[in-house]
């Protein structure tokens, strides 16, 4: 196999396949897996070929090809062909009924999220994928609709059971009318087994983008880090931004990784000074039609003197002012919605209105300060010929200097470069306003600010043939500045514009070329979070060389509809999104749990999940509101984390169930650490999509407490080969780590039964047990002050007589051992240690700083 991120020319012929069972049948009108009916009353206009028959050559790496190669039998490809060509094709694929599926949909724009039922009726618009329970088989087969061509392709829901297939081009100018391959079909015994052969499948075959495997991740995948976004929104400056990492190295938890998000930019709205950044902008609405004016950092850190914040007077911040912006800024937008709310009930006389909104306005300005002196804005307007002790690279300089475990400053961007894109004429670029025009398939999904503003305004494209020297342009600059990355936000705005430019899927190969150019030459190949991009075609145009991105929608901290339910009902539906996204996401890139806040009403709650989601764990806290107690249960004091070793997926049981508005199931997910496996159990139950009303909204009925069982088996150990092993163990140690409980069970124990309250979880950490010679059993289960505790153990080694351990972290060690030790080391030195007649053997763990809080203990029998 090639290294990560190094080109691989060859192209593989696909040799002519040895005769294998086959698996699916296509004739009369049915396709069958195995001799059971699946689709039925498909449509003579409809084919099914063969993955061997379609597939006849590939650049992917030989393993992965052979990989796919010996498996080929296990899938196929849908096509149908229709009598004239058009821009957007649509055609049943047959119909199933009294079959249970799982699928997951485009409940916006930019976000999926998961959706059962029993018949092809049952599916929502813009479904990315639907996963068929086949019981009669013992098996599960996948339907993924894919790209052929220009054409990108989703289901939708049809009547009577039926499943339609949508093949559009997003441009009236592209045009087709049959397709061989739209569709692809996978059948296995595994679920997990499945997703991972299906996607490799379409790789192998698609050749225009990377799985997971092929790649190497951001540096930050097992960091903590913070994100000014919630702190700040568009009010974002150096002087908060420092305050911010300061206080978290001050409370012990040191951010590894940082990212400035939305603000910090060159911005300003068409009709103002096109040489000047748009004034006090504080919430995200307010700045979705603005546009790039320059390409480097705005104002706020143009102005930035070096070594300001590092002498002994730095500047001042009020830690309460970004509060108050955000507070007043609320106000205003409550009082143009209630202007526009009068426009359309026929009010004529409007002046209450625009004198409140005037008042507010003028309120919200003096609260910034009132018009500064922007000679500083106007002073230059290259940004080659700046300074060396100002702007952005000083800042990040002494942001370096100050805080020295800050490995990486990432920033945001949008992939137009800003939400409205780049103006036109105010930079070297050919960037032209483009009007919006939102899909047909998208009217099925939920109504959205974004997407009402972006429409309003337009996007000021940049050229696609201009794509390479776009994202270089930006990235150069900020990599010379000291930014090491970039979050890449509101990807999915492309298939608005791509009317003249050849359809959405030519101009998305255009931009991500050039995206992905620019992240291997100035990003070190991996240096990127997508985000807003969970749709098919970024996965299958957009990932050749992004490697991680996020698998939920936003983090809502606070309840934006006047549920009764507050704050707390729209924290399970996020845990919901990325639970199930990882299931196909994760076979192509790194899942993104998304930030969180410390100090909110369900931190505790979010802080479960992450701690066990296998990926990064960051935080959008405000300025002097966090839980360092609860931080210091996810992060080490260097600021690393006890990672998994997987990402987070729900497991069997949870797979064609409601997790959100049922009353009955529990979100179950797994993964693995080094030495053991994970059951993480939510209760989510409380929220979710509502079909007819096209939107997500509380269930209050359903918000209450929980039962639920969980078992060993639940854990997938065969997902890697580290840890199958680990699945044939005889017996266990548990370890509930909420409850503080520690037993034995084993593969035929009976379930563990719990019950959970709202918004509340539980971790079970499932350890082999270990037989040291006759009559000791001994199951290290690690540092259960921290969530994850199980992650905190990084190496293991058993000899006969005794256990030797390799720690990281510090606080209460916990081990399952049938007999007390007669000695303890820790790091050579004979220490003390509490044991119970239950299996508790206790020892505490000091931090040890120039061991990298690495403690190696020493138990002998």
């Amino acid at each position: 196999m090639a290294p990560p991120n190094d080109p691989i020319n060859s192209i593989i012929s696909v040799p002519k396949s040895d005769s294998k069972e086959k698996y699916f049948d296509f004739s009369e009108g049915k396709l069958c897996v195995k001799g059971v009916p699946l689709l039925s009353e498909v449509p003579s206009n409809v084919s099914f070929k063969s993955f061997s028959s379609t597939c006849h050559s590939s650049d992917a790496p030989l393993p992965l090809f052979q990989r796919v190669q010996s498996i080929s039998q296990k899938g196929g490809f849908l096509g149908f062909s229709k009598e004239e060509p058009s821009h957007s094709l649509m055609n049943s694929i047959g119909k199933f009924n009294d079959r249970n599926f799982l699928s997951i949909f485009r409940f916006k724009t930019w976000w999926s999220t998961q959706w059962v039922g029993s018949c092809g009726s049952d599916l929502q618009m813009e479904t990315q994928w639907v996963l068929l329970d086949v019981p009669e088989i013992r098996s599960y087969v996948l339907i993924v609709p894919i790209i052929e061509g220009s054409f990108r392709s989703a289901l939708r829901p049809g009547t009577d059971g039926h499943v339609m297939i949508c093949a559009e081009s997003g441009s009236t100018q592209a045009k087709a009318s049959s397709f061989g391959a739209i569709a692809y079909v996978h059948a296995s015994e595994n679920p997990y087994n499945l997703m991972k052969e299906a996607y490799s499948a379409i790789r192998v075959h698609l050749n225009t983008f990377r799985l997971l495997e092929e790649k190497s991740i951001p540096n930050l995948v097992d960091k903590f880090g913070w994100c000014t976004w919630d702190a700040f929104y568009l009010t974002v400056e150096p002087a908060g931004v420092w305050q911010g990492v300061k206080e978290f190295e001050d409370g012990g938890v040191s951010p590894r990784f940082l990212i400035i998000d939305d603000g910090w930019q060159s911005t300003n709205i068409d009709g103002e000074d096109p040489n000047e950044d748009a004034k006090n902008l504080v919430l995200g609405g307010t700045q979705m039609t603005a546009r790039l004016h320059r390409l480097d950092e705005g104002e706020k850190f143009r102005k930035y003197k070096g070594g300001s914040m590092l002498g002994p007077n730095p500047p001042s911040f009020d830690i309460k002012k970004p509060k108050m912006l955000i507070s007043k800024a609320i106000e205003l937008e409550h009082a143009e919605k209630a202007r526009d709310k009068a426009v359309q009930s026929g009010v004529s006389d409007l002046s209450p209105f625009e004198s409140q909104i005037k008042k507010l306005k003028q309120e919200l300005n003096e609260m910034f300060g009132g018009e500064e002196d922007s000679d500083s804005n106007k002073r230059c307007g290259s940004c080659s010929c700046k300074a060396e002790n100002n702007g952005m690279k000083a800042f990040t300089r002494d942001l370096r200097t100050k805080f020295k475990g800050l490995d990486d400053i990432y920033v945001w961007h949008a992939l137009c470069g800003a939400w409205g894109g780049v103006r036109p004429g105010a930079t070297h670029l050919n960037s032209e306003i483009v009007p919006c025009k939102v899909s047909p398939g998208l009217d099925g999904t939920m109504n959205d600010l974004a997407v009402m503003k972006i429409v309003e305004g337009g996007i000021g494209l940049v050229h696609p043939n201009q794509a390479d020297d776009f994202y270089d342009s930006m990235h150069s600059y900020l990599s010379k500045v000291g930014i090491t990355g970039v979050k890449v936000d509101v990807i999915h705005t492309l298939e608005y514009v791509s009317e003249e430019y050849g359809g959405r899927v030519e101009l998305a190969k255009a931009c991500y070329k050039g995206l992905s150019k620019s992240l291997a030459k100035n990003f070190n190949g991996t240096g990127l979070i997508s985000s807003m991009q969970q749709c098919n075609d970024f996965f299958f145009l957009g990932t050749h060389q992004i490697s991680m991105g996020r698998v939920g929608d936003d983090f809502w901290f606070q309840d934006p509809n006047g549920d009764p339910n507050g704050v707390y009902w729209l924290q399970g539906v996020h845990m919901i999104h990325c639970a199930y996204n990882s299931m196909w996401m994760g076979q192509i890139i790194q899942p993104d749990w998304d930030m969180f806040q410390s100090d909110h009403l369900c931190a505790k709650f979010h802080a479960g999940s992450r701690a066990i989601c296998g990926g990064p764990v960051y935080v959008s806290d405000s300025l002097g509101g966090h839980d360092f107690d609860l931080l210091k249960k996810l992060v080490f004091p260097d600021g690393s984390i006890p990672k998994c070793q997987h990402f987070a997926l729900p497991t069997r049981d949870c797979l064609f169930k409601n997790p959100l508005f049922d009353s009955h199931t529990i979100l179950k997910i797994w993964n693995f650490n080094k030495y053991g496996g994970v059951v993480g159990a939510f209760n989510c139950q409380g929220a979710g999509w509502d079909p007819k009303e096209k939107r997500i909204k509380g269930y209050s009925q359903c918000y209450k407490p929980m039962s639920a069982s969980v078992h060993v088996s639940e854990i997938e150990w065969d997902q890697k080969v580290e840890t199958t092993q680990m699945g044939e163990a005889e017996e266990y140690a548990v370890y509930l780590n909420q409850a503080e409980k520690l037993f034995l069970a084993t593969p035929k124990s009976n379930a563990i039964q719990i019950t959970i309250q709202t918004s509340s979880f539980e971790i079970f950490s499932f350890v082999p047990v270990m037989k040291l010679g006759l009559t000791t059993k001994f199951a290290p289960i690690g540092l259960i002050n921290m969530l994850n505790s199980g992650g905190t153990i990084q190496g293991l080694e058993y000899e006969e007589g005794g256990a030797k351990i390799e720690v990281k972290g510090c606080g209460n060690f916990l081990a399952y051992s049938s007999v007390s030790p007669e000695k303890c080391c820790l790091n050579g030195a004979d220490v003390g240690f509490e044991w119970s007649a239950d299996g508790k053997l206790m020892l505490n763990l000091p931090w040890i700083e120039e061991a990298g809080g690495i403690s190696h203990v020493t138990f002998l029998f």
